[in-house]
């Protein structure tokens, strides 16, 4: 297993839409035990391929305090969404950045994993939220798209602040 170099904002990579996974063979497995590697390494719950420079439709979530209930959805889709809830997310990709989002609180996917088999998901709360945070870097959007535009900039700002402070410290 491998620890990845992660894309940061505004890095364009970060834009280019996932092509979905044809070939389930032993490529994908060693992405996603690099993904994985990479999440924990960055004390991250989530994580997308899109995010490690690799233009695939993979993503990878473990929530759980132990580091030990490991979620992989490949060529997943959402096939419904309920409700409604604000959640403040924060990404890998945009190192100290947290804002709130709304988002479905709940959601049903259908995802491949990495044997190829299809299986459909519940989750709701938290755990919906992260499904789709990283099914958006795989449709090539990041979480700041839906914050209004002047929030939006402040954030920004602040990120490209740290980024200075940290290069010169």
């Amino acid at each position: 297993m491998s620890v990845l170099s992660i894309l940061e904002f505004p890095d364009p990579r970060l834009r280019t839409r996932a092509a979905p996974v044809t070939a389930f063979d032993g490529g994908l497995k060693q992405l996603v035990a690099d993904l994985f590697e990479t999440m924990y390494a960055a004390n991250g719950v989530g994580l997308a391929a899109t995010q490690v420079n690799v233009h695939q439709h993979v993503l990878v979530i473990d929530m759980s305090e132990e580091r030990n209930r490991p979620l992989v959805l490949i060529n997943a889709e959402i096939l419904e969404k309920d409700g409604a809830q604000v959640y403040q997310e924060g990404c890998l990709s945009f190192p100290g950045i947290y804002a709130d989002v709304t988002r479905a609180l709940k959601v049903k996917v259908r995802a491949q994993d990495v044997d190829g088999k299809e299986f459909t998901y519940e989750a709701e709360g938290p755990l919906a939220v992260a499904i789709q945070h990283e099914m958006d870097h795989l449709a090539g959007k990041v979480f700041v798209d839906y914050l209004s535009p002047l929030k939006r900039s402040l954030l920004l700002k602040r990120m490209e602040k740290q980024r200075k402070q940290a290069a010169s410290a």
